[in-house]
């Protein structure tokens, strides 16, 4: 989106307002529960901050009502996964955050001749909408970035149901190894390079962030610097997530079935010397890009368990080789001779161990 400077303004003050009210409700269900033990439902709240907070608080006014309210339902849900997922703690929204948000859960109005979309207390606003859709409008994100880019996200309620998932068989199936030196090693012995877009500009963040930290604290000079920073930050994320929907999209048309490893990445981080390696490979959002996209086009995830020897097992006569390290990436089975590609030969046992009954998880 392309906000003019008033609009920029009122955008701030609706950032601003749901994040207080957000703190506040956050902080309201933490009290309630420390004193009386139970918790604060979020019509309380709602009824709370309608006749008490906002009165008490006049700028409140100037953000939009509805989207004050859905920073309840997110607390509520916070809380929600919480107790049910185990994700961690709810914890309070900062303004000095990289990405700034809030919801609007209706009455906006998307125009697509004109290229506009009407914001309620901020008025149409110049937008580049890349994709035509029907269907019922549901919440809308708005967002600003790092770098001063305003975003918005609509999700839209289209009726369509997801595709039946397509039989697959062992030669409809692809087994991938994913590491660091190689991004991805296929069971048909293709090798897709790791680009390590982080590592390529390391010594570039390492410029940029010393020029940061030698400026005044709120000058305009360190706001320029800052800027340059996260204008590098944001070209690595994007070149990363560019790579990985090319890759994904690629290997999910190209095959009725994927099996997958399933990796401990955070405990994988606890390496030192592997951990800025791990980070920039990406795993993790690279598997829920393959997963979703599986959905949309009735394909199959497979996985294997975390614990499964796929590195040291041969391929074709199943030996098993103890002595494998890490930093070993070929070697000879001494039973039937077989000279392997560490990689290769785990990804072809990724594919055998998926299609095994008792390894059989289908996501």
């Amino acid at each position: 989106m392309y906000p003019n400077k008033d609009q920029k303004r009122l955008i701030k003050v609706h950032f601003g307002a749901c994040r207080f009210v957000y703190n506040w409700a956050l902080e309201q269900k933490i009290k309630t529960y420390e004193q009386y033990n139970k918790s604060i439902s979020r019509f309380d709240l709602q009824r709370i901050l309608v006749h008490e907070v906002k009165p008490a608080n006049e700028w409140l006014k100037e953000a939009n009502s509805q989207a004050l309210l859905a920073c309840l339902v997110n607390v509520k849900s916070a809380f929600t996964r919480f107790f049910r997922e185990k994700t961690g703690f709810p914890r309070f929204k900062s303004k000095k955050n990289s990405v700034q948000s809030y919801q609007m859960p209706q009455h906006y109005t998307v125009n697509f001749e004109k290229s506009l979309v009407k914001l309620p207390k901020i008025g149409e606003v110049k937008a580049i909408l890349h994709r035509r859709f029907e269907g019922t409008l549901k919440t809308a994100t708005i967002s600003k970035t790092c770098t001063g880019k305003y975003y918005i996200s609509i999700l839209v309620e289209d009726g369509k149901e997801l595709p039946a998932k397509q039989d697959f068989s062992e030669s409809t199936t692809i087994g991938i190894d994913v590491g660091i030196k190689d991004f991805a090693v296929l069971s048909t012995g293709e090798k897709v390079e790791n680009p390590k877009y982080l590592k390529n500009s390391l010594n570039r963040l390492k410029v940029l962030q010393k020029r940061v930290s030698r400026k005044v604290k709120g000058s305009k000079n360190r706001d320029k610097a800052r800027l340059l920073l996260s204008k590098l930050h944001e070209k690595i994320s994007n070149q990363r997530n560019d790579f990985q929907h090319k890759l994904s999209s690629k290997l999910i048309s190209e095959n009725q079935a994927i099996a997958l490893e399933t990796l401990n990445v955070k405990s994988m981080q606890k390496n030192h010397c592997l951990a800025q390696s791990i980070s920039d490979s990406a795993w993790s959002s690279f598997v829920i890009k393959l997963e979703y996209k599986a959905e949309w086009l009735g394909k199959t995830i497979l996985r294997i368990g975390q614990f499964e020897p796929s590195s040291k097992l041969c391929s074709v006569c199943g030996y098993y080789n103890l002595d494998l390290t890490l930093k070993d990436r070929e070697w000879e089975c001494p039973d039937c001779n077989t000279k392997h590609d560490r990689d290769i030969n785990a990804a072809i046992n990724i594919k055998k161990f998926s299609l095994q009954d008792q390894n059989f998880i289908v996501i």
